[in-house]
């Protein structure tokens, strides 16, 4: 059973006796895991999807199938990476659907020109709208770079694609993001 610890003499569980604990069987670790990581799930999908709805439904379905394939998981940092993995790998799923697919009408996208300013939440609402028009696999890359401050390595790991192929997506995607901020006046040359 998870032991939280009461006093000095205790020792607190590290995250991989929890997970040894949960892989065991125990609902608290298990419930522990979700604690700690839910967070980390459910800010990818909501900064992927744009939707708070979407985004608890996906992470959700995300610790479902963690707790499928727990012993699976070899260790806190595995576990970790699949987390990432999998949500990435959902989220694109998720906007791939039919049924789960948004149309947005251009009168909806279109802003009008204005300065740009540091902390302008016009500006970042836009550029939120702006990174849930790329497509999956390059939004996905701006999304782990950005919102979870992950390098490119570790984005092309928990993608599975190549190293340089996340360069380019992520290259591709800014040269868009900018164009279509310069278009709404928002960008001085570069």
């Amino acid at each position: 059973m998870l032991t939280a610890a009461t006093s000095p003499d205790v020792p607190v569980p590290s995250e991989d006796d929890v997970l040894a604990q949960a892989r065991a069987g125990v609902p608290e670790a298990f419930a522990a895991l979700v604690r700690e990581h839910q967070a980390m799930v459910f800010g990818l999908a909501y900064h992927f999807l744009q939707s708070w709805s979407q985004a608890e439904e996906l992470a959700q379905d995300v610790f479902l199938v963690l707790h499928q394939n727990l012993a699976r998981i070899e260790s806190a940092r595995h576990l970790v990476l699949w987390l990432r993995r999998v949500t990435s790998n959902r989220c694109i799923d998720w906007v791939r659907s039919p049924r789960n697919r948004r149309e947005v009408s251009m009168e909806v996208v279109h802003e009008p020109a204005a300065a740009a300013r540091l902390q302008d939440p016009m500006l970042d609402a836009l550029l939120r709208r702006l990174v849930a028009e790329l497509p999956p696999h390059p939004r996905i890359v701006v999304t782990l770079r950005f919102q979870e401050d992950l390098d490119l390595a570790e984005i092309a790991t928990i993608v599975d694609m190549p190293l340089n192929t996340v360069k380019s997506h992520l290259r591709r995607s800014l040269e868009v993001l900018r164009r279509k901020l310069a278009d709404r006046g928002h960008v001085h040359g570069s």
